[in-house]
C-alpha cells in the first residue's frame, strides 16, 4: 500500500503528525493508499518557502522560466506511466486514459512555456505631450492552486504552468480523493530540477487548507470545484483581498434542432454524459429537443444509453467507470428518484447496482420540465434529462433560465439558428455540432454561478498577472 509524503521547498518532507488521509479505489471501495496530512504549520511553511522562492523566480527572464517548464513537460512525459498508474487506481479510470491525461498535462505545460516571449504590456497615449504611459504585466506572488478529483493531473498543470511562466510560485492542494497522482507529478517537478519552493504539493484537511489560503503571502487562489467550494474560497480571499479565479459548477444544455444530424448528436451526447461516469463540469446535463423529432431522438438516446456497460476499467477499459465515492452515488440516485416522483419517465438505468464499487448506470429521463430539480441542479453523474420544446426561442430561453453558465451545445445545420444561439446563449462557451472539450488555446470561463475568471489560452495566462502603470515625464 502506498504511503505518500508531502512535497515542500524542493523535497519530500517527513510528516510532522500522525494524521493520514485514506485513499480509496472507487471501483472496489478498497483503501489503496495513505497520504500524510499536512499540519497547519507545514502548510504555512510551504507558503513561506514559495514566497521566498518567488523573489528569485520572478527575476528570471521569462524565457528561462520557459526552459524549466519545457524540462518539466519532458519529465511529465517520462513519468506518465507512473502518474497514470496512480491516477487509474484512485479515480477508476483506465490506465490508458489516466496515462493520456499525464501526456495532455505535458502538452499544456509546453503550450504555456511558449508564452515566454508573448507576455505583453501596453503603451497608452497620454494627454500630455511630454509623458508616456506604460502598463506592465507583473506576477502576483504566491498562488494557491486547489485541484479537483475528476481530472486532477491535467488540471494541476492547467493552473500551475501559466502561474509559473509569468513569475508566480505555487502551493498545490490536490483533492483528497486523488492525491497519489499529484505526488507523482511532484516527482516530475523534482526530476526537472525546478528551484526549491517554486512548486509545493501538500495534501491536507480543511483546517490546514484554510490556514494556508489565508496566509498573508498568498496573493491569488485558483479553484476548480463546486459552487459551495467557490463560496468558501471567496471567504478565504477576504483575509488578504487575494484574487480569486473560480471554475465552478456547470449544467451544460444541449439544444437539438429538427434539422440536426440526430444519429451523430445522440452518439456524442451519450459519450459526453458517460465519459468518466459523467464527472465533467462540461458534460451534457440537460437536453432540449425540438418537438417534431423528440420521440425519435429519445429513442436514439435510449438505444445508446442502454448499451453503456459499467465496471472496473482496470479489467475492461471499454466500460464506464465508477463515481468518486458512495456519497456521490447516494446523492445522484436521490435526485433521480425525486425526478420520477415529480413526473419524469425512466427510459433506462436509475437503479443502484449491487456489488463493490461506486457504480451507477447510464440513466435517461424523459418528460422532464424546466422547473424540476434534475434540470436546475448539477448531477455530476451519468444522468441525462430531456425536455421538449417548440421554437428555438423557447429552447434558448430555457437554456438561459439557469444559475449556471459554463458551457453549452447546439446541434443544427442552419447557420441562422447557430448565429442566434451564439449571440444569445448565457454561457462562457458554445459548441456547435460537437460536445465540449476545452481546447487549451481557448478560454474556459463561466458566467453566473459557474465562476470568476477562467483557464486556458492567453486570457487564462493573464489571470495570473497584475498590472503596474508607469507614468513617465520627460
Amino acid at each position: 500500500m502506498r504511503l505518500d509524503r508531502n512535497f515542500a521547498n524542493g523535497r519530500f518532507i517527513e510528516p510532522a503528525s500522525a494524521e493520514q488521509i485514506a485513499v480509496r479505489n472507487p471501483a472496489t471501495g478498497a483503501v489503496i493508499a495513505h497520504v500524510s496530512g499536512a499540519t497547519e504549520a507545514e502548510a504555512l511553511a510551504a507558503v513561506d518557502a514559495a514566497a521566498l522562492a518567488q523573489k528569485a523566480w520572478r527575476k528570471l527572464p521569462a524565457i528561462e522560466r520557459a526552459g524549466y517548464l519545457h524540462k518539466l513537460a519532458d519529465a511529465l512525459d517520462q513519468c506518465a506511466p507512473a502518474i497514470g498508474a496512480a491516477l487509474a487506481l484512485e479515480s477508476g479510470k483506465s490506465v490508458a486514459d489516466a496515462t493520456n491525461e499525464a501526456i495532455y498535462a505535458g502538452q499544456i505545460t509546453r503550450y504555456h512555456a511558449e508564452w515566454a516571449r508573448r507576455i505583453e504590456g501596453e503603451v497608452i497615449p497620454s494627454d500630455a505631450a511630454d509623458e508616456n504611459l506604460v502598463l506592465h504585466r507583473e506576477p502576483i506572488g504566491v498562488v494557491a492552486c486547489l485541484i479537483p478529483f475528476n481530472y486532477p493531473v491535467y488540471t494541476f498543470m492547467r493552473k500551475v504552468a501559466p502561474a509559473l511562466i509569468v513569475g508566480n510560485t505555487v502551493v498545490v492542494r490536490p483533492s483528497n480523493n486523488t492525491p497519489g497522482s499529484a505526488f507523482e507529478i511532484a516527482k516530475a517537478v523534482e526530476k526537472a530540477g525546478l528551484p526549491a519552493g517554486v512548486v509545493n504539493v501538500l495534501a491536507m484537511n480543511h483546517a490546514s487548507a484554510e490556514a494556508f489560503c489565508t496566509h498573508p503571502k498568498v496573493g491569488m487562489i485558483t479553484l476548480t470545484g463546486s459552487v459551495d467550494a467557490g463560496r468558501k474560497v471567496l471567504d478565504y480571499c477576504k483575509a488578504n483581498i487575494a484574487k480569486p479565479s473560480l471554475e465552478l459548477g456547470g449544467k451544460t444544455p444541449a439544444i437539438i434542432e429538427a434539422d440536426a444530424d440526430l444519429d451523430k448528436a445522440a452518439r456524442e451526447l451519450v459519450a459526453s454524459k458517460t465519459t468518466h461516469c459523467g464527472q465533467l463540469c462540461t458534460a451534457i446535463e440537460r437536453v432540449y429537443v425540438q418537438e417534431s423529432v423528440h420521440d425519435r431522438f429519445v429513442a436514439l438516446l435510449k438505444r445508446h444509453m442502454s448499451a453503456v456497460e459499467f465496471g472496473d476499467r482496470s479489467k475492461q477499459p471499454s466500460l464506464m467507470g465508477p463515481l468518486v465515492n458512495e456519497a456521490s452515488r447516494t446523492s445522484i440516485h436521490a435526485m433521480v428518484e425525486r425526478a420520477l416522483a415529480a413526473g419524469a419517465t425512466l427510459e433506462t438505468g436509475g437503479k443502484v447496482p449491487a456489488g463493490d464499487g461506486f457504480f451507477y448506470p447510464a440513466t435517461l429521463l424523459a418528460n422532464c420540465r424546466q422547473d424540476m430539480e434534475i434540470i436546475q441542479e448539477e448531477t455530476f453523474g451519468p444522468i441525462m434529462p430531456v425536455v421538449k420544446y417548440r421554437t428555438l426561442d423557447e429552447a434558448l430561453e430555457m437554456a438561459n433560465d439557469h444559475q449556471f453558465g459554463l458551457s453549452s451545445v447546439l446541434y443544427t445545420e442552419n447557420y441562422r439558428a447557430a448565429m442566434k444561439v451564439a449571440n444569445g446563449i448565457e454561457a462562457g462557451e458554445l459548441y456547435v455540432n460537437r460536445t465540449p472539450a476545452d481546447p487549451y488555446q481557448g478560454f474556459h470561463a463561466g458566467w453566473k454561478r459557474s465562476g470568476l475568471g477562467g483557464d486556458d489560452g492567453k486570457h487564462g495566462m493573464l489571470e495570473f498577472t497584475q498590472t503596474r502603470l508607469v507614468v513617465m515625464k520627460y
